[in-house]
């Protein structure tokens, strides 16, 4: 049996099954279950003036090999060239990875950023930089504890636009969506829980797949959750006399209990968040594996109104055995998931409003180390962007001849922040307020990347 990459731990030492416990409470220092959520976003309501454009975010944990997929040097030295040749894509000049057959015939949909840096070759001060478009400050804990200084591309989006609604307020789908758990710098920081994301915290490619704390087993027949709501009712008596005396916002949580259990049985929501209800075909093209049903799963949840939704696929943390995990692990998914999801928005007309990133935290040394491995290298990667307003079939800007450094004007997480805000008719220029009353712009002076649009 091919052994899975997700099990493999961090050169932190951290696995992915440790970053399985974080979510949204963790994060935000308290419990923020189906009802809160509903509650905090209700204020939110109204905020938002152009709904056309979602996001899909695929952050590649680990840090993608970009020299080895986007961005080879085929004519660099053997130590720095590494294994794996170069082939044409379906737009004259554009080549990538051997071992990406099927992204090839998609290059006329995405674009690569190939003089992207930043200056962070670390896991947690990178992640973070390039999830939320901040540098952290000095003393930012990189590890299990909470950690999000600033809030995330999602989490700004759904402050400043909102949730969609459905048919009616009860069916409206969360604004921000992270799966199959939650990154620690996925989350609101100051802007609070109104703009947390849902996280699913479930594999979607696992037998038995179901969303906790929003879509009952499908299974479940109607009475039997009627029946639930009744015994809920009974039990409410008991905490009335509490709630008298309570603030409040305690005191509408019954209310909001009572929409979770409408979200529960909207036929939107459920629908969403119903894989099971794709055919086979279809969950077949995608793949059979974490990222390609975390994929597929993405354009479900656009499809049904949600404004951003981020992926956070590990572990690509290629140290060891670069080439290997690449060629037998990585890429084959990777290929089959991202090329299915670039097919299927396009052909059902989502492609121009639904924008898709795919990052890593960093990319990888230029020089191969002694492991057969690449370490972390902020210094100059790849980022791929395409869809709601991104012209496709363009690279933008270059690395030099060995990947060191950028060869022409550089872009960082500030610009590609400036660019999604722009895209999404945010104004990038905003300023929000902490809850201590101080300004922080939205964007950390960045600058749109107008050669991608």
């Amino acid at each position: 049996m091919t052994p899975q990459p997700n099990r493999r731990a961090y050169c932190d030492g951290l696995s992915r099954r440790s970053f399985l416990h974080v979510g949204a409470a963790g994060v935000l220092g308290v419990g923020l279950n189906l009802p809160k959520l509903l509650a905090a976003q209700a204020a939110q309501r109204g905020r938002g003036s152009k709904d056309e454009i979602s996001v899909i975010i695929l952050f590649l944990h680990g840090g993608l090999s970009t020299i080895d997929t986007v961005d080879l040097k085929p004519n660099a030295p053997a130590e720095i060239r590494g294994e794996f040749n170069p082939i044409s894509t379906n737009v004259p000049g554009i080549q990538v990875c051997e071992h990406l057959p099927q992204l090839a015939k998609h290059a006329d949909k995405f674009s690569l950023i190939r003089s992207f840096t930043h200056g962070n070759s670390s896991h947690g001060p990178a992640d973070h930089y390039m999830l939320t478009g901040y540098h952290p400050r000095a003393g930012f804990n990189s590890g299990l504890s909470p950690n999000n200084q600033w809030p995330s591309h999602g989490s700004v989006i759904a402050r400043k636009l909102g949730p969609r609604m459905g048919d009616s307020s009860a069916g409206a789908v969360p604004p921000y969506v992270c799966l199959p758990k939650m990154h620690p710098s996925a989350g609101s920081a100051y802007l609070g829980p109104a703009a947390a994301p849902f996280v699913i915290e479930a594999d979607p490619n696992a037998p038995g797949f179901s969303v906790p704390d929003l879509v009952p087993p499908l299974s479940l027949e109607a009475n039997r959750l009627d029946a639930r709501r009744a015994l809920l009712a009974k039990v409410d008596r008991f905490q009335r006399a509490a709630e008298r005396e309570a603030n409040d916002q305690a005191r509408t949580v019954s209310v909001f209990r009572e929409k979770a259990f409408a979200m529960m049985t909207s036929p939107q929501a459920k629908a969403a968040f119903d894989i099971a209800a794709e055919g086979t075909a279809t969950r077949d093209r995608y793949g059979r594996t974490s990222l390609g049903q975390s994929c597929l799963m993405a354009r479900r949840l656009v499809e049904a109104g949600v404004r951003c939704v981020t992926i956070d696929h590990s572990n690509w943390d290629t140290h060891d055995n670069n080439f290997t995990i690449l060629k037998n692990e990585l890429l084959p998914a990777f290929d089959q998931g991202v090329s299915a999801l670039l097919a299927d928005l396009a052909d059902r007309g989502l492609w121009e409003r639904t924008m898709v990133i795919i990052t890593g935290e960093f990319g990888r040394t230029p020089r191969i180390n002694k492991n057969a491995g690449r370490d972390h290298w902020g210094p100059s990667f790849t980022v791929m962007m395409g869809g709601g307003g991104v012209q496709g079939g363009r690279v933008v800007g270059a690395s030099d001849e060995r990947a060191e450094r950028p060869a022409t004007e550089p872009h960082g997480p500030e610009n590609l922040a400036a660019t999604m805000y722009h895209l999404l008719g945010i104004n990038y220029n905003d300023e929000f307020h902490t809850p201590e009353g101080r300004p922080v712009k939205i964007v950390n002076d960045g600058k749109v990347i107008w050669d991608l649009l």
